[in-house]
């Protein structure tokens, strides 16, 4: 199929009708940021936005109704590119997930005292004024395309000026590697991290650990490598593609070329298989711990401990006893004063490289120490 592109208004409908159909939609494409990432306060002020008559920015939604695109792996009528969270609000308050603000203001009659309301409670006591909110008309692009790259392209040109993560970034470009990080992400491992995964952290470790794999050493995990990671599988698979690395922010300029020399002379360059390497540690260590476990609430801790995995496959069955016992002995060296003669040296310098978690050298040393003394624990 000829891959066109093209961006039209659609027709006028109302949140109401939208609502209704909300099942048309897919909200979750593979270029999206994860959903329900807003606070209350950002969702209470996009309501009072509304209900006062504000206009709100324009949604883009992939429209699949005007041709059989194979992009339409779920089989709706739309998918959304860009509105995913405004999308989420509004249903929420419908819904009843959230109430108006305290504070909130109606402008056409600041005497109604409605802050705090649910939008049940609007249907009952101000029928009027819900209706202004069902019958407010959402300002809809469709985008028309088979093309999957134009699509990531209006995504990131859309949030140029948001605050997106470099692991949001990496999951919209096109490529091996963004769908290989997201099949890592989704492994069962990342339930039983308790680090928060809203803004893609879960993604973000697991492009560090297929990069730690890929390499088959200790790198630098900072985001020019894991980018220029993305990058070098890209230009692998197509003779055409530019020598330009994405963009890196202003503390992350320097790209390391000794990266990509270690990936290319890997024994294996197939990265798919690196990341077949990664599920099975994965594998093995999602066995070991709990739900939201406290051992690994510390995205800096994983690659040490998936290194430690990988390295000592055999021997991982005290793995979590020893991980409580280090992290204990951790938060008591640090409440001891820097003269006590009972403060350990070697958990110091291990504190002091968590500081630069990402650098080749902390990764390295702090694994270094956790083998030694896993090993002394089991022996």
């Amino acid at each position: 199929m000829q891959q066109g592109f093209r961006v039209i208004p659609m027709s006028p409908q109302t949140i109401a009708s939208w609502w209704d159909d909300k099942d048309d939609l897919d909200l979750d494409p593979v270029y999206q940021r994860k959903g329900h990432i807003w606070s209350d306060r950002q969702k209470q002020d996009l309501v009072d936005t509304i209900l006062n008559g504000f206009d709100i920015p324009k949604l883009y939604f992939a429209d699949f109704t005007l041709l059989d695109s194979s992009l339409n792996d779920k089989r709706r009528k739309y998918a959304v590119i860009d509105g995913k969270q405004r999308l989420l609000s509004i249903f929420g308050f419908f819904e009843g997930e959230f109430n108006l603000a305290k504070t909130f203001v109606y402008f056409d009659d600041p005497s109604l005292s409605l802050g705090g309301l649910s939008y049940k409670d609007l249907e009952a006591t101000y029928p009027r004024i819900s209706r202004k909110f069902s019958n407010y008309s959402l300002a809809i692009m469709a985008v028309v395309t088979n093309d999957e790259a134009r699509i990531s392209e209006l995504f990131l040109r859309l949030n140029a000026s948001k605050p997106l993560t470099g692991a949001e970034i990496r999951n919209a470009m096109l490529g091996e590697v963004p769908a290989l990080i997201r099949e890592l992400a989704d492994h069962s491992f990342w339930q039983k991290a308790r680090f928060s995964k809203t803004r893609g952290q879960d993604k973000n470790t697991a492009a560090k650990l297929l990069l730690l794999e890929h390499t088959g050493s200790f790198v630098d995990t900072k985001k020019s490598q894991l980018d220029r990671l993305v990058d070098l599988a890209r230009a692998q698979g197509d003779e055409d593609t530019s020598d330009e690395t994405v963009s890196d922010e202003a503390s992350e300029e320097i790209i390391i070329e000794d990266v990509v020399d270690k990936a290319e002379e890997t024994e294996s360059s197939d990265i798919r298989r690196s990341a077949e390497r990664v599920k099975a540690v994965l594998d093995k260590l999602t066995l070991l711990f709990n739900d939201n476990d406290p051992t690994l609430a510390q995205q800096a801790q994983i690659p040490v401990i998936y290194w430690l995995a990988r390295e000592l496959p055999d021997q991982l069955g005290r793995l979590r006893e020893f991980l409580l016992r280090f992290d204990e002995q951790r938060r008591t060296n640090r409440q001891l004063g820097i003269e006590d003669p009972q403060r350990d040296p070697v958990l110091i310098d291990y504190e002091l490289m968590t500081r630069t978690s990402n650098d080749q050298s902390s990764i390295g040393g702090r694994y270094r120490i956790l083998r030694q003394r896993y090993e002394k624990f089991i022996s």
